[in-house]
């Protein structure tokens, strides 16, 4: 998502005529689009300060611009490091310049409903607000057109899309119309949330020619006392059982999934059923985080008691899981 708004926020800078420079030190104006999800990316972007500050001394026109999620907290410091916090208003009426050649990102929704107890995206995003499914078709055949080979769909969760113009249009039927568009390319989207993966949706799935066989399935905790500290709203049962049905009708399904180690509360026989999880369900990836707290949030006001070291040592033990399941 965060690379789609960025595709779009340069083709409002083109607009204003920019031009694109060959590399940050020829720059004028620079731009960062920023993540919040984790603390880690929010500490990536405070870092670049002095880098920029030593650009300025070289060039006194540059000017440096922060936009993207932004938490509420975070905005005093960054506002002594940039010239300006700014948020691009409506980026999903602009055609996007794309980087990648052969990969369009586009997003169906902004936003999200859900209110898992660790995560910001409903505070800097705000409530779910999906796109006009024409509108999502009109680019996917521009896209096409373009010559792009792989269409990757985003929401924060897609399956919650329902076309504002025609309520009867959910995420099964957009992708079963973006299936008929003529040409050579492959659908993917991320990401679903488990707790509504219908059996309309792992059907549409199956018959899809062009859905690329891959899905990400965020699982979070094979524990459910810490899904339910979550408010992930599904059990390990439930979730097991999801993925039964999805591989029982698309075989050849790859399958990756994420996880948070380390969540407030979760003891070691508590992540032992997360590691469990993951040897019993072979995923084929799984992108796993360390639990950072984040300001605002429901997890925030819990005690973050699993230490730092031992945080690692259960994302390396995870990390060894998926490695051997390859």
């Amino acid at each position: 998502m965060n690379k789609a708004d960025s595709e779009r926020i340069a083709t409002i800078l083109e607009s204003k005529r920019y031009k694109e420079a060959s590399n940050i030190n020829e720059a004028n104006l620079i731009v960062v689009n920023m993540c919040s999800v984790r603390q880690s990316a929010v500490d990536r972007v405070y870092g670049k300060i002095k880098n920029f500050a030593k650009l300025k001394a070289q060039n006194p026109k540059l000017k440096t611009i922060l936009t993207g999620c932004i938490l509420k907290k975070d905005r005093p410091k960054f506002a002594k490091g940039f010239d300006q916090i700014l948020r691009f208003k409506d980026l999903l009426k602009y055609q996007p310049k794309y980087q990648d050649k052969s990969v369009a990102f586009i997003p169906i929704s902004n936003g999200c409903n859900n209110a898992c107890s660790y995560c910001v995206v409903p505070f800097v995003r705000g409530p779910l607000i999906c796109r006009n499914h024409k509108e999502i078709i009109k680019e996917t055949k521009n896209t096409i057109k373009q010559g792009f080979k792989e269409i990757w769909l985003l929401g924060q969760n897609v399956n919650d899309y329902q076309s504002p113009t025609d309520s009867s249009t959910n995420f099964a039927k957009l992708l079963n119309m973006l299936n008929e568009i003529p040409g050579n390319f492959k659908i993917l989207f991320t990401s679903p949330h488990p707790k509504n993966f219908s059996e309309e949706l792992i059907d549409i799935l199956a018959k899809c020619g062009k859905f690329g066989k891959y899905l990400n399935l965020p699982v979070q905790s094979g524990n459910d006392e810490i899904l339910k500290k979550m408010n992930r709203n599904y059990t390990v049962k439930e979730y097991k059982k999801l993925v039964k049905k999805i591989r029982k009708k698309i075989p050849e399904i790859r399958l990756s999934t994420d996880v948070i180690v380390g969540f407030p509360g979760e003891t070691k026989k508590q992540f032992q059923n997360t590691a469990k999880l993951l040897k019993e369900i072979k995923f084929n990836w799984a992108y796993v985080a360390k639990y950072s707290p984040r300001s605002g949030t429901a997890a925030f006001q819990m005690k973050d008691d699993v230490p730092l070291k031992e945080k690692k040592r259960r994302w390396k033990t995870l990390n060894d899981i998926i490695l051997k399941n390859k």
